[in-house]
């Protein structure tokens, strides 16, 4: 998945606006619509900015696979993992117990 790919989905999952996200980081909309477009990318600084206003790594923005896991869903898992509150990570950990069950 492509650096604009990752930003327009971690737009679409924080449910902000392009216009939102420029104004918080205070960046121009136009630029924050080249990223998510592909027809321009951030320098270091930004890239920076981006992850931590999100949330997630820049090798995450940057689709670099370096952790041990075994694969990029279980880095997206993670992901969305972190991005919860402690209760939503409860219910979720619940539910993949109901899942593993209903498998066997």
């Amino acid at each position: 998945m492509s650096f604009s790919d990752k930003l327009r989905s971690l737009i679409e999952e924080r449910n902000i606006t392009q216009k939102q996200l420029a104004m918080d980081l205070n960046i121009a909309p136009s630029t924050i619509g080249g990223y998510v477009q592909g027809s321009s990318e951030p320098d270091f600084e930004t890239l920076k900015r981006l992850a931590k206003y999100f949330n997630v790594s820049t090798d995450y923005l940057l689709n670099i696979h370096l952790t041990n896991s075994d694969s990029l869903k279980e880095d997206e898992l993670l992901r969305v993992f972190r991005s919860m509150t402690a209760e939503q990570q409860n219910i979720f950990i619940e539910q993949g117990k109901v899942l593993i069950k209903y498998k066997k």
